[in-house]
C-alpha cells in the first residue's frame, strides 16, 4: 500500500532536515560569538596593538570605522562576559524561522548602534562593545512579534519584554557614565527597522503563494 506510507516517509525525512538546520544555526552563532572572543583574546595578549582605539569616535571621519569594528572590541573580561549571554540567547531566537532574520537583525543593529554613537556620542569618547547588537536583537524580536502577529513570534516578544524590558528601558537613557546609551538606542532602532523589513517581505511571500 504505497499511498499510506508516504506521510511516514515525509515525516522521517523532516527529522534529519531539522537537525541540519539546528547544526547550521549553532555553527553560525558559535562562529560569530567566537570571533568576538578571539579578538578580545588577541587584544588582551597584545595590548600594544591598541585595538580598542578602532571603536566609534563621534563625529570623527576616522571614527566611522568603529561602526564595523566596535562590536568585536571589549574593554575587559567582565565586559565581554556580560555581552556573551545576550548575544547567544537573543541571537538564537532571531534565527527562527529563517536564518535571514539573524543577518537582518545583526546588520541593522550594528549599523544603527554605530551611527547613533557617531552622531550623538560625546566628543573625545570611544564606543566599543556588542551591547548595541544585543539591544538590536531585543528590539527586533519584540517588533517582529508586533508586526507579524504570529503566535510564536508574540510569545518570544513577550518573553523578551519580561526578561529584558527593564534593561532595555534603562539602557537607552543617559543615566550612567561609561555606558553607551547612544549605541543601545541605535541598536534598538536598527533592530525594529529590520523587523519591519523582514515582516513586509514575509507577508509579500505568503501572498504570492
Amino acid at each position: 500500500m504505497p499511498q499510506p506510507s508516504q506521510p511516514y516517509a515525509r515525516a522521517a525525512a523532516s527529522g534529519p532536515d531539522f537537525a541540519t538546520r539546528l547544526e547550521l544555526r549553532a555553527a553560525l552563532l558559535a562562529s560569530f560569538v567566537g570571533s568576538i572572543w578571539a579578538v578580545f583574546i588577541v587584544s588582551t595578549a597584545f595590548p600594544g596593538l591598541r585595538l580598542d582605539s578602532h571603536g566609534v569616535r563621534p563625529r570623527s571621519f576616522a571614527g566611522l570605522e568603529g561602526i564595523l569594528f566596535a562590536p568585536w572590541l571589549h574593554g575587559s573580561l567582565a565586559h565581554i562576559m556580560a555581552n556573551t549571554g545576550g548575544l547567544v540567547i537573543l541571537g538564537w531566537f532571531t534565527m527562527w524561522p529563517r536564518i535571514s532574520g539573524f543577518w537582518a537583525a545583526t546588520i541593522g543593529s550594528m549599523l544603527g548602534a554605530g551611527l547613533f554613537a557617531w552622531v550623538l556620542g560625546a566628543p573625545d569618547t570611544i564606543h566599543i562593545g556588542a551591547s548595541g547588537i544585543i539591544f538590536g536583537y531585543a528590539g527586533f524580536l519584540v517588533a517582529r512579534g508586533w508586526f507579524t502577529r504570529n503566535v510564536l513570534a508574540l510569545v518570544v516578544a513577550v518573553s523578551v519584554m519580561v526578561f529584558y524590558g527593564a534593561t532595555m528601558l534603562v539602557g537607552v537613557l543617559p543615566l550612567y557614565p561609561f555606558i553607551s546609551w547612544e549605541s543601545h538606542l541605535g541598536g534598538v532602532v536598527g533592530g525594529v527597522v529590520m523587523a519591519r523589513v523582514v515582516s513586509v517581505r514575509g507577508a509579500g511571500g505568503r501572498k504570492g503563494r
